[in-house]
């Protein structure tokens, strides 16, 4: 099992030449032997980008979310999540949502696809890119 940032999760539905040969290889092995995962504010984030335009997806953003929830695991935010969150470094990135998928993938103890480097530096999440 993996964890997809948000981005990746994008990339991977509809820009998937974006991803880093590492990061197609891990999800596509992760996919077939373990399984995808995402945090549940990365529902959230997809929701937001189907709503306002971000992305061209024809369907609702509530198909769009069916679609998501049906193909990984969402990984609810927990107290622990929470907590880990606001434990970070200072150098992490200060949007909630980083704060929360860093987290997750601290608190399942699996890696995570993400190409932002600052997330990429931080030496408490294993990372892959």
């Amino acid at each position: 099992m993996i964890l997809l940032d948000t981005h990746a999760l994008i990339w991977l539905a509809f820009e998937p030449a974006k991803l880093s040969k590492a990061a197609r290889e891990a999800i596509h092995e992760s996919a077939r032997t373990g399984g995808l995962g995402i945090s549940a504010i990365t529902l959230w984030e997809a929701a937001w980008l189907v709503t306002h335009r971000r992305i061209d997806f024809t369907g609702t953003a509530d198909a769009f979310l069916e679609e998501i929830s049906s193909r990984t695991a969402v990984f609810p935010i927990t107290k622990q999540i929470a907590l880990l969150a606001n434990q970070l470094p200072a150098t992490y990135p200060r949007d909630p949502s980083d704060r929360l998928i860093g987290a997750t993938a601290m608190s399942e103890g699996i890696a995570l696809v993400t190409k932002d480097r600052t997330i990429r530096n931080c030496k408490q999440i294993k990372t892959i890119w």
